[in-house]
């Protein structure tokens, strides 16, 4: 008499709340727990003995999927495999594929919304490309603690901020690896607990030391910048102008400028605070646009070689070292404020707000809900006017008189 199959249906399976097996038949059978928690089991025999296959929760796993599964494991058998023994070997083959420097690029490409900007998410790429170079190669799951330590070891006291950067991205890609049951257990890239034992407490980084310009040199170097001809160095100069962020520059749009008001604005997603900013446009930082837009070759206004692309995150940064000057360009911002500290009369938070900076607490900041843009504009023109050598500004009601250095 042939064996009962297909004892169970979708109904049975859903109402079925009695502890225990439940049989479909030819193995297969719906456990149910004391928990009342649901899952499909495989039984078979292997060489004289008994086995138990799990096939997966019924949250995940149906009726028709687990009787699926079921079949292909007799095949399996019939074939004379063992099937939980092919299913690891697959599984450890499928594992191996899947390289940690495969992954890594696959999850910087699923966070690239969640970027700032470009800038940011080209350091994710670079620190994984250069100081994970050694992981790149290696399956995802094999990746254990001394792998870790293999590549954070050289660079942790020498760069110590890439170096504490470069941990958390590796642990940030593989807890995704594990998300995705790519790999199991504990993340060796774990800090708190773990790397924390077998590393130096890191050097406190020393925040708001960029090399900098002493603001009575800018005048001089931008004479010099101005008699240069590539976009870098136009992407410089403008950015001096408007004491902006590299990357504010670098990822500045044509659809950003609204020549009619003069003003550059920036939207909340490509700022550091997360909030709109609105630049006021000096006539000289108009004539570097009107130069720019005679090159207009996409919505950047400042170009790279590659088409449809920004200038390159280091275009401004390798002008500099060009020109043979040891500062950077984020410098260039505390050139500014000093000047506008020692120079002027504009208020401290005018010189805060031109440089995008959050300025007084959340009550102060909810009764000053503009931005002094006309305020700043008067003070980008002075600023401007200073670097440029150019007529100075009316001083009389808003800035102390501007001493302009003898040629």
């Amino acid at each position: 008499m042939a064996r009962s199959v297909k004892k169970l249906s979708a109904r049975s399976v859903a109402t079925v709340s009695k502890p225990g097996r439940h049989s479909d038949g030819e193995g297969l059978y719906l456990v149910v727990d004391a928990s009342g928690a649901k899952r499909w089991l495989f039984l078979f025999r292997w060489q004289g003995k008994l086995k138990e296959m799990g096939l997966g929760g019924l949250s995940s796993v149906s009726l028709a999927d687990a009787r699926e599964k079921a079949a292909e494991a007799r095949r399996t058998l019939k074939a004379g495999h063992n099937p939980i023994e092919q299913r690891r070997t697959a599984r450890e083959e499928r594992l191996a594929a899947v390289t940690f420097g495969a992954f890594a690029d696959e999850v910087v490409t699923s966070l690239k919304s969640g970027f700032r900007n470009d800038k940011h998410k080209a350091q994710w790429t670079s620190t994984l490309n250069t100081y994970a170079a050694p992981l790149r190669n290696m399956p995802v799951e094999a990746i254990g603690t001394d792998d870790v330590l293999r590549v954070l070891t050289p660079i942790w006291q020498s760069k110590n901020e890439t170096a504490s950067r470069l941990r958390g991205r590796i642990e940030r890609i593989l807890d995704a690896a594990k998300a995705k049951e790519l790999r199991t257990g504990e993340n060796p890239a774990r800090w708190r607990g773990h790397l924390d034992k077998l590393l130096p407490a890191r050097r406190k980084l020393t925040r708001g030391r960029h090399a900098a310009m002493p603001f009575e040199e800018v005048p001089a170097f931008v004479a010099d910048l101005r008699k240069r001809e590539a976009v870098a160095a136009m992407a410089l100069e403008f950015c001096i102008l408007n004491a902006s962020r590299s990357g504010e520059v670098l990822g500045a749009r044509w659809s950003e400028i609204d020549r009619r008001t003069k003003t550059w604005i920036l939207p909340p997603e490509r700022m550091k605070g997360g909030l709109e900013h609105r630049v006021p446009l000096t006539e000289r930082a108009l004539a570097i646009l009107d130069r720019a837009e005679a090159i207009r070759s996409s919505e950047y206004v400042f170009p790279g070689y590659k088409r449809d692309r920004p200038l390159s995150v280091m275009a401004m940064e390798m002008m500099l070292r060009r020109m043979k000057v040891d500062v950077t360009v984020h410098g260039f911002r505390s050139s500014f404020r000093d000047w506008a500290g020692e120079r002027t009369a504009f208020p401290r938070e005018i010189a805060e707000t031109a440089l995008a900076h959050v300025v007084g607490d959340a009550t102060e900041r909810a009764y000053r809900r503009g931005d002094a843009l006309e305020r700043r504009r008067k003070m980008m023109a002075a600023w401007a006017a200073f670097i440029g050598k150019e007529r100075p500004v009316d001083t009389r009601t808003n800035v102390l008189a501007l001493r302009q250095q003898s040629a």
